[in-house]
């Protein structure tokens, strides 16, 4: 029998069983309107009820290997997650533009007026199982986090309440199977109370995020009439280090680029020609400090033209956020951040040029007295609203030509060296893509902003991320308002070895699906 074959008996059988409700499920089930607090009630007894299966649920998608890059896996990943959904009477579709795989699922309802659109994704990145302290693919349950010290849990003997504080370690257990389970799970919740969604429910489960959405754009355009909704809710990410309920209206785009330097055209003796011959190392390093200086500030002309500045609102809604600047300091053993004092949350709003590396000859034993032929540095570029790819490659490029350079795309020949001062070849990456911002007074923005406050007083309302997502794939096909729900705790490791979910977070992420499908669409 096949994965999907045993997700769909396996599903049906859990789903034949008769759920006790306790009285104030009961109380809450015969309340009409259903409440936001009655809804979140609901789901959170139902959940006290099922944590053992829930756990094991998730640990079963997550025991499915799903490297981004191995379409066999994610073939299997897309089946399992097919059966599962279809347990609970959705309709589902595998959908493919020659990458990874992509899951399509839908729950309408002919009284609903509006669609809610949900996106995550259940690829990963690639593990060094040597580096985890458990398998990787064979989830593990401990009561803490590694860095305290957290121990596997035994579970024998467990009464069917787990502490909230322990955490399950497997690859994507924070980044970003877990929605998928949540949301599983709220369906079966709902059901067993006779709770009926107020919305059409869609889901565009990405099966190649891992690798920059490749062939996104194509799979929307190519499946159009699929998709149309009147919000779409971005599921990935880490939430606020605060822990508090978070939603977020805005990513940054990104891009990267690989410059050179050119010194002699073979190694030489530092003793004999140092002085002499051009150091491509040294060439590099005051390239980059003419690009941004010690605060973080770009120098580059006309970098920040087009960037847009905040509105009030933005202002206000970063002034309201957590200030975690100590918190940070201290747990990062940083002395003095970039930014000239101004806060985490409003220079993410600004564009950065961070170096993620350089190659360039060694240090220690690996030292060698030579000046080198050539020096590389690997550039991350964040990008925001307004700021268009191109446009920043231009600027980039002809700062170099500022500095001196002869900017190339290729090897330069000897003769290219001979005839210039300076050379640097400029390798860009093909995956760029421009950020995004949802305005918050955009009417969807602010209903789904009151309605999470119902249940969540002390939500956190954030313009951008720092990160980047491909948003505007969605955007330039879709023309739906986008925002980002995100529910992994904000040390879940996400892309590194001892990946985990804080159990907690599992259980709130259950609370704000439950309402916002039960109440946004009333």
């Amino acid at each position: 029998m096949n994965k999907r074959a045993v997700a769909v008996r396996h599903l049906a059988g859990l789903l034949a069983v008769s759920i006790v409700l306790t009285p104030s499920v009961v109380s809450a089930q015969r309340a009409t309107p259903w409440t936001a607090e009655a809804v979140a009630q609901v789901v959170r007894e139902y959940r006290e009820q099922n944590e053992a299966r829930i756990v094991a649920d998730f640990a079963e998608l997550l025991s499915l290997p799903n490297v981004a890059d191995d379409l066999d896996d994610m073939q299997r990943n897309a089946e399992y997650i097919v059966g599962l959904l279809e347990a609970r009477g959705l309709q589902t579709r595998i959908l493919s533009a020659g990458g990874a795989p992509y899951v399509y699922a839908e729950l309408p309802n002919p009284r609903a007026v509006e669609t809610v659109l949900i996106y995550a994704h259940f690829d990963g990145q690639p593990v060094q199982e040597e580096n985890w302290a458990s398998p990787p693919f064979s989830p593990t349950l401990r009561d803490g986090p590694l860095t305290a010290g957290g121990q596997v849990v035994d579970l024998a003997g467990i009464d069917g309440r787990y502490d909230p504080e322990w955490r399950l370690y497997a690859r994507s257990a924070g980044d970003d199977k877990m929605p998928i389970v949540a949301l599983l799970h709220v369906l079966d919740a709902m059901r067993a109370a006779g709770i009926e969604p107020s919305v059409n429910i869609k889901l565009l489960l990405d099966g190649e995020e891992e690798q920059g959405s490749p062939t996104v754009t194509r799979v929307l355009q190519e499946n159009r009439a699929l998709f149309d909704a009147d919000v779409l809710l971005f599921c990935d990410g880490p939430m606020h280090q605060s822990r508090r309920a978070q939603l977020v209206f805005g990513v940054r785009g990104d891009m990267n680029v690989d410059i050179t330097t050119y010194g002699p055209s073979r190694p030489l003796h530092s003793g004999h020609y140092g002085n002499w011959a051009p150091n491509p190392i040294m060439m590099l390093s005051y390239l980059l400090t003419s690009m941004r200086d010690e605060s973080g500030r770009i120098l580059v002309d006309g970098y920040y033209d087009s960037v847009a500045p905040l509105t009030e609102q933005e202002r206000a809604a970063i002034a309201a956020m957590p200030d975690v600047e100590s918190l940070l300091r201290d747990e990062l053993a940083v002395h003095t951040p970039e930014g000239d004092g101004k806060r985490l949350e409003e220079l993410i709003m600004l564009p950065a040029i961070n170096v993620r590396g350089i190659v360039a000859g060694g240090i220690g034993q690996k030292g060698r007295n030579i000046v080198l032929s050539t020096a590389t540095t690997s550039l991350d570029l964040r990008l925001v609203p307004n700021q268009q790819p191109d446009e920043v490659r231009k600027l980039i490029e002809a700062h170099l030509v500022k500095q001196g350079f002869h900017v190339v795309h290729e090897d330069p020949s000897p003769e290219v060296l001979r005839g210039h001062a300076k050379v640097a070849r400029l390798d860009w990456s093909e995956d760029a893509y421009p950020g995004l911002r949802t305005s918050l007074d955009d009417p969807m923005s602010q209903r789904m902003i009151a309605l999470l406050r119902q249940i969540r007083p002390d939500l956190i309302v954030t313009p951008t991320s720092g990160g980047s997502l491909p948003l505007y794939a969605f955007d330039d096909v879709l023309q739906t308002p986008i925002i980002s729900l995100p529910l992994a705790n904000h040390d879940n490791n996400q892309h590194a070895e001892n990946e985990n979910i804080r159990l907690q977070n599992l259980w709130d992420s259950m609370e704000v699906y439950g309402v916002v499908l039960a109440k946004f669409g009333e």
